[in-house]
């Protein structure tokens, strides 16, 4: 037992140190403040799309909730408002595995609202399924869906420029691939729907965001519209759900100890959004609240002009 103490004593130490080190993760230390600006956050009904959403509405600007559950949606605008004290947060429907939806969401915006100053698309999933296009789920939706909302949009971004992009991307990128001939034939960059090929697509849809981000930013350039992509950290949310019930068992006790919350989980996503001097680095990769290098595959810009073609030939821009 005296060996015991001293081992359990080192343990939790260790424990301390990672975890306040690694995965807590900097801050947004931005002062910026957004009166008079609209910002769209997609997915912000949960997770740290909503802790995104409140943070900008704290520091006054309009925020629209992008999201595919009308009623989450509404209740996450409920809490919004009351914790920030501001009454310009608003509810827009728009689910990212339909490019009708992504076209009816941009058609309602630019009727209705004047300005855009800042686009975030956050929304991420990880499961099985196809969209209604008929898309892998986790390609269509994390890369695909908002491919789309954002070239229908980048027309109101130059007018009220300056004004940014940011990308929610992850650290998984690096273990991502692009196979354009099995994306050809079945509209999906991995073969199965099992929980490794749901991983591996989740995976290669952030190399996906990567490349889209470097891509943007080059033909952005001239403009005064910047774009960036990050890593917000390892973390606890709703994410988990989509997973199936054995590896929630496995994954949610360990999620429970070692993730980010969602308040740290944000930061990267502010900083990105916020922080002032960031426009010479349009195009590039952050993660806790820092300039950080991305994978091979991610700074391979013949990669992500082919990316970008072929997004611009599905998604039906082209």
């Amino acid at each position: 037992m005296s060996v015991l103490i001293p081992i359990l004593g080192l343990g939790i130490v260790l424990y301390v140190i990672v975890y306040y080190n690694m995965f807590k993760g900097s801050r947004c230390t931005s002062s910026a403040t957004l009166k008079g600006k609209t910002a769209i956050v997609t997915g912000s009904n949960t997770g740290i799309g909503k802790t995104t959403a409140l943070e900008l509405a704290k520091r006054g600007a309009r925020v629209i909730l992008a999201c595919r559950n009308k009623e989450r949606a509404e209740a996450a605008a409920y809490d919004i408002r009351k914790e920030s004290g501001s009454a310009q947060v608003v509810i827009m429907q728009l689910d990212l595995g339909s490019m009708k939806s992504v076209r009816s969401f941009v058609e309602t915006f630019l009727k209705t609202e004047p300005r855009l100053d800042l686009l975030i698309n956050n929304a991420g999933m990880m499961g099985p399924g196809r969209t209604e296009d008929g898309f892998g789920m986790a390609f269509g939706v994390n890369h695909l869906g908002h491919f789309l909302l954002t070239n229908l949009l980048l027309e109101r971004l130059k007018q009220c420029s300056p004004s940014r992009v940011v990308n929610v991307a992850a650290l998984l990128h690096r273990l991502g691939t692009i196979d354009f001939a099995l994306l050809g034939a079945t509209k999906d960059l991995v073969p199965g729907q099992s929980n490794w090929h749901n991983i591996r697509a989740y995976c290669n849809s952030k190399l996906c965001n990567i490349l889209f981000t470097r891509e943007l930013a080059n033909r952005l350039e001239g403009t005064s519209v910047t774009t960036y992509s990050l890593h917000p950290g390892v973390i606890y949310t709703e994410i988990l759900r989509n997973m199936s019930w054995w590896l929630q068992v496995l994954m949610v006790p360990f999620a429970k100890l070692f993730f980010l919350d969602l308040e740290g989980g944000a930061q990267t996503t502010l900083h990105c959004a916020l922080q002032e001097g960031l426009e010479p680095l349009s195009g590039r990769y952050f993660s806790s609240c820092a300039l950080q290098e991305v994978g091979a595959k991610g700074r391979d810009d013949a990669l992500a002009r082919k990316l970008w073609e072929v997004s611009e030939r599905l998604s039906g821009l082209c």
